[in-house]
């Protein structure tokens, strides 16, 4: 079980507790059960924002592990319009034609 799903788990046992307990008082409402589902709620859509983020953060370490370390030896060349072409010319350089001569930028 996951940090997250034990902490849900914590969360909905309390609330349930705090449910029977104020069942037994006679002082259990409808405003006491929309409470008690906000904070359960909440703590779930966290748990979930968590997770997500957690299992995002792993599998893209994977995938770094799976390129291999010769990936970050090398360059990629890319070549791209320059913001003058994308405007049909202009100050910032580049030609109305589209074929821009600029060195190609390497990322």
């Amino acid at each position: 079980m996951s940090v997250h799903s034990e902490r849900l788990a914590e969360v909905v046992a309390a609330t349930v507790e705090v449910a029977a307990e104020s069942g037994s008082a006679g002082v259990f409402t409808g405003e006491v059960a929309q409470a008690l589902a906000a904070v359960v709620g909440k703590v779930a859509d966290r748990a979930v924002d968590a997770a997500e983020l957690s299992g995002f953060v792993s599998g893209w370490q994977e995938a770094i592990e799976a390129v291999g370390e010769d990936a970050s030896a090398g360059a990629q060349v890319v070549r791209m319009a320059s913001w003058g072409t994308m405007n049909g010319g202009g100050p910032s350089g580049g030609s109305p034609s589209g074929n821009d001569s600029s060195p190609p930028r390497v990322r």
